[in-house]
C-alpha cells in the first residue's frame, strides 16, 4: 500500500496522464480520497490543464511546412519512425513531448542533404533546393494543392502569373506531344516566390519550377529522391527544376520538348 507520504509531483503528473501501472493508478486514486494535500495539487494541476486548452492560441501550419513534415515522415526509416511514438493525451507532459517531436521532424525536413530525420553531422545545414523542390511537389499533390489556376490553355495560364511575379514564366503547349498543360500556381523556393507550370502524363503530374537567376548556365542535371525523378538546368537567366513520378526516361523527354519549345 501507499504509505502516508505525500505523492511526488512527477507521479501525479503521470497518473493523471495515465502512465502509472494499474496498481499504483489505485493506490494513487485511493491515496487522493484521504489526503488533502495531494487532492489540492491534484486539482491545481487539472486546473491548469483546463486553462491551457481554453487560452492556449492555435496557428495553422504553413502549407510548406506541412509537405516538409510529411515528407520526412514518408521518408524515415520504420524503425526510427517508431521511436518515441506514443498515444497523444490531452495532458501538459505530452504537449511537450509533441512539441519536441514535431520540432525534430521541422528540423529534419530543413536538412539540405535531403529530406530525412537523421541528422548527417553536426553543423547546421542549410536546405537545399532540391529538398525545397521535392517538399513543395509532395505538397502540391495534396488535394487541391496541385494548381492555382486550372487550365489547358497557355493563353490562360501565363497571364495569370502576371503582377503576382517580378517574371513572367514561359508556358509552351505540349499537348500534341502527350504532356497537356494543367494550369499554374505560385510556391515559395529559395527565399522567394516562383512560377510553377503543371502538366500530366496520364496518371503522373509534372511539376516544372522556374524563376531568374544570375548563375552561369549549366546543362541538365538529375537525381532520384524519395520516388521521384528530378531535373535541374540553368539557361538564359532563368533556373528550371521538373519533377514528377515519371520514369527518368519519359521524363527526361519531357524537358527535352521543353527546352525546345523555351
Amino acid at each position: 500500500m501507499m504509505s502516508a507520504a505525500h505523492i511526488a509531483q512527477d507521479a501525479l503528473s503521470a497518473y493523471i496522464d495515465g502512465e502509472l501501472p494499474a496498481d499504483r493508478a489505485q493506490e494513487t486514486a485511493d491515496h487522493l480520497t484521504t489526503c488533502a494535500h495531494c487532492s489540492g495539487e491534484y486539482e491545481a494541476m487539472l486546473d491548469t490543464i483546463g486553462a491551457l486548452h481554453a487560452r492556449l492560441e492555435r496557428h495553422q501550419a504553413p502549407d510548406v511546412l506541412r509537405a516538409r513534415v510529411r515528407a520526412a515522415i514518408a521518408s524515415t526509416p520504420r524503425e526510427a519512425a517508431d521511436v518515441g511514438k506514443f498515444v497523444p493525451r490531452r495532458t501538459r507532459s505530452h504537449w511537450f513531448r509533441a512539441a519536441g517531436i514535431a520540432a525534430t521532424l521541422v528540423v529534419g525536413a530543413a536538412l539540405g542533404t535531403g529530406i530525412t530525420l537523421l541528422a548527417r553531422s553536426s553543423s547546421p545545414a542549410v536546405p537545399s533546393i532540391a529538398s525545397e523542390v521535392l517538399a513543395s511537389h509532395v505538397r502540391s499533390l495534396m488535394p487541391d494543392h496541385l494548381t492555382d489556376v486550372r487550365s489547358s490553355d497557355q493563353h490562360n495560364v501565363k497571364p495569370w502569373f502576371n503582377g503576382r511575379l517580378d517574371y513572367s514564366p514561359t508556358v509552351p503547349r505540349l499537348d500534341e506531344q502527350g504532356f497537356p498543360l494543367i494550369g499554374g500556381r505560385l510556391d515559395y523556393v529559395g527565399d522567394r516566390p516562383v512560377a510553377v507550370v503543371v502538366y500530366g502524363r496520364r496518371q503522373h503530374m509534372i511539376n516544372v519550377y522556374s524563376w531568374p537567376t544570375r548563375a552561369p548556365d549549366s546543362p541538365v542535371a538529375s537525381e532520384a529522391r524519395n520516388g521521384y525523378n528530378m531535373l535541374h538546368w540553368r539557361s538564359g537567366g532563368t533556373e528550371r527544376w521538373v519533377i514528377s513520378d515519371l520514369n527518368a526516361g519519359e521524363l527526361r523527354g519531357f524537358a527535352n520538348l521543353l527546352m525546345s519549345g523555351l
